[in-house]
């Protein structure tokens, strides 16, 4: 299988060359459950979960019953408060919560990993020369989109120094910039088109390959330790009491 590539546009809009992606990233097996796990987990962390209602036990009023028990034909009732009468308390009253969905990460990679290879198998993804908006412009922005036929929408992901860049598209209709720690998988779907700077390629790159830092190596391995060192403190105070045991009897 041949290694996925993107076209690298100028600033007119035209295909200057054909960049070489990374196979790990671009060129890897599309996972929908992964996509739809992720997108899902970003959507809820945006909810604030702050809906909250009355129930009957905090509604004002309706200390004593409305009326007696027996002998007035009418239903016996304890308080006005209750959920039938108008002004009582919700049934079921909503409380502050979280939605807050956890997604492994190896999971959350996988996904980002899986959107970027949608996009390059369906050829809308390309790259973009930062040093080509020495200046920001809207005219020039819009005439790029239009001449590299990009679909809308348009997702342009940037380093926080090209500036110029990204003020050239921020003010485009249906066109978000982001910063490549930033990029989320919803976004990524959202896009009909997938706009990458050349910098901003290699951090993405970075952020949706499985790395596994120093610290946690080194956690596992001090852990490993531990456990070593216990087992044999145990394996020789057991053959200590049957040393001890032994000459007792």
């Amino acid at each position: 299988m041949a290694a996925p590539k993107a076209p690298l546009y100028d600033a007119s809009g035209k295909k200057a060359k054909d960049v070489t992606l990374a196979e790990a990233v671009f060129a890897v097996e599309v996972k929908p459950h992964l996509v739809h796990e992720a997108v899902r987990a970003e959507l809820n962390a945006t909810r604030a979960g702050t809906a909250a209602t009355k129930s009957r036990g905090l509604v004002s009023g309706g200390r004593s019953k409305p009326w007696r028990q027996k002998g007035t034909g009418r239903a016996r009732q304890g308080t006005i408060r209750a959920p039938q009468f108008t002004g009582g308390g919700h049934t079921f009253a909503k409380v502050p919560r979280t939605f807050v969905q956890k997604v492994n990460r190896k999971a959350a990679k996988a996904a980002l990993r899986s959107a970027l290879a949608s996009h390059a198998s369906a050829g809308t993804f390309a790259l973009v020369d930062p040093q080509a908006f020495d200046v920001p412009s809207t005219k020039l922005a819009r005439s790029f989109v239009e001449a590299a036929d990009l679909q809308l929408p348009l997702v342009l992901v940037a380093s926080p120094d090209e500036e110029a860049l990204q003020k050239s598209f921020r003010n485009l209709d249906r066109v978000a910039v982001v910063a490549p720690s930033e990029l989320e998988v919803g976004a990524v779907v959202w896009a009909r088109s997938l706009l990458v700077s050349e910098s901003a390629l290699e951090l993405i790159q970075a952020r949706a390959t499985e790395t596994v830092s120093s610290r946690s190596v080194e956690t596992v391995s001090s852990r490993s330790v531990e456990t070593v060192s216990s087992r044999s403190v145990e394996t020789v105070s057991s053959r200590s009491d049957e040393t001890v045991s032994g000459g007792r009897s």
